[in-house]
């Protein structure tokens, strides 16, 4: 057993937990986070995607020991004083879910996503950076267009601040 100690979604968290959990096994049951989803435990499907140290990792990949000490942002950390992050609130508006188990995933990476592209984010790399994420209902059409929609809606944003 070990103790692990982080700070998830701003908040310093820790407990005790195998050596061998994985962080995804952390976040929902050490931590009640259920929002990140396991769906393949072999880095398959993306539905575990979280932010590790301001990065989209797949937290099937992790164990929770090498996140200790590291700052964890989930889905239930994204949105900010009751309102959705724009990624979020893009998907809704742009039907970018059906039956929403891989939604975390996918919004987790399209904020990393984002972040590293801004503004010059295209269709193309979109659908090559969604290469690690399944969805099996929607054909990614609006998954697609949620996102460049949320990066356009927050390249905006930052010229208005600026």
């Amino acid at each position: 057993m070990a103790k692990v100690k982080m700070t998830v979604n701003g908040r310093q968290v820790g407990s005790d937990c195998e050596d061998r959990t994985l962080l995804v096994h952390f976040l929902r049951e050490n931590l009640a986070l259920t929002g990140t989803h396991v769906g393949c435990d072999t880095t398959q499907c993306g539905a575990c995607v979280v932010h590790m140290d301001g990065r989209s990792v797949k937290s099937c990949t992790i164990l929770a020991a090498q996140a200790a000490g590291s700052t964890i942002l989930t889905i239930e950390g994204l949105a900010a004083n009751g309102e959705l992050h724009p990624v979020q609130a893009a998907f809704k508006a742009n039907h970018g879910l059906q039956c929403g188990f891989c939604t975390p995933g996918m919004v987790m990476t399209a904020v990393d996503m984002i972040r590293r592209h801004g503004a010059n984010l295209d269709e193309a790399t979109v659908r090559s950076e969604l290469d690690g994420n399944i969805c099996r209902c929607t054909g990614y059409h609006n998954i697609v267009k949620s996102i460049l929609a949320a990066a356009a809606e927050m390249a905006g944003a930052q010229q208005a601040a600026e």
